[in-house]
């Protein structure tokens, strides 16, 4: 067989642009979006009339608009949260078993795309989906937030916002990561995304019940050693952030909170020089989720990782 001439990533912008373009002009993606966009407007919608009746005067009342329930509704985070996985799993459960059952497969390689550039393509395809879609959605929470509170957000309210975003596209990027690493392991579109509706329920629900219990098994309480009680924390708190959702969490209380100082344990003696309650700058705020976004960009690549070789490994029959 003859060796194609050129980069093995020939093709990655054209796989890339047209899978984007497929999946906006989905069904699938407009009854998905169109769930995100109703619940995020009632959740802001909400909200804002919870701010307005209970808040006077505050310093960042436009990070409020995503903090803030007001029952019976969650806040826009948790809105978020809960739907940024399902969209990532519309988006790749059928990515590559997709072509397969559709015997498009062969035909696409037997053109100068690689491997490389169909996998790659594919998956840039989906985060430009969501990207687009999470920026649409920011700006309708604060155009919302300016029409009905009648206040432009500040400049440190919009780097916050900045960072945040970056945090939801990573967050969903992960998850994406994941449907596409069942897409590649099987034939079936059904059972990859079973398979990643169940890793996401097991994260989502499962795992802040079972990171106690691990811990506990790990790490037993002596209660003749005073330390014993704050290892078992720290062990716990290691173990739940296995989970992108802790992840996630832990970002967005640090972003949308500017007065949370620390995402661990935290002793007295560390607050006596700090000034309680006053707010961090954001920098301060972006060192201190650094560790959290830098382990969910760690798995989304270790994750694509994982698919690319699968994929690289499977036969490719006309």
């Amino acid at each position: 067989m003859p060796r194609r001439e050129g980069s093995p990533f020939t093709g990655l912008a054209t796989v890339a642009l047209k899978e984007a373009a497929d999946h906006m002009t989905s069904a699938r993606i407009h009854l998905v979006m169109l769930l995100v966009l109703l619940t995020a407007v009632g959740a802001v919608y909400a909200t804002i009339g919870e701010i307005s009746r209970t808040v006077s005067e505050d310093e960042f009342l436009f990070l409020r608009l995503f903090t803030t329930a007001r029952e019976p509704l969650p806040s826009f985070v948790a809105f978020l949260s809960f739907l940024l996985p399902l969209v990532a799993v519309a988006l790749g459960f059928d990515a590559i078993n997709g072509e397969y059952n559709r015997r498009t497969m062969s035909r696409i390689l037997s053109q100068p795309i690689y491997r490389d550039a169909l996998l790659t393509g594919k998956f840039l395809g989906g985060l430009l989906v969501i990207a687009i879609c999470l920026l649409v959605l920011w700006l309708l929470v604060t155009g919302l937030g300016i029409l009905f509170l009648g206040l432009p957000p500040s400049g440190e309210e919009v780097l916050r916002g900045l960072a945040f975003l970056l945090g939801s596209f990573t967050y969903a990027g992960v998850w994406l990561a994941v449907a596409l690493v069942f897409s590649t392991m099987f034939r079936a579109p059904a059972t990859s995304a079973l398979a990643t509706l169940t890793v996401w329920l097991l994260f989502t629900i499962f795992w802040p019940m079972l990171s106690p219990l691990l811990a506990g098994a790990l790490v037993p309480v002596d209660p003749l050693n005073p330390m014993a009680a704050i290892n078992l924390v720290e062990v716990e708190q290691a173990i739940s952030r296995i989970s992108p959702n802790t992840l996630f969490g832990e970002m967005t209380l640090a972003i949308l909170n500017p007065q949370t100082r620390s995402l661990g344990l935290i002793f007295a003696s560390q607050l006596q020089q700090a000034l309680m309650g006053a707010p961090l700058p954001v920098s301060q705020s972006l060192l201190l989720i650094w560790p959290q976004l830098a382990c969910m960009v760690a798995a989304l690549l270790m994750l694509f990782t994982i698919a690319y070789v699968s994929f690289q490994r499977q036969e490719i029959r006309a």
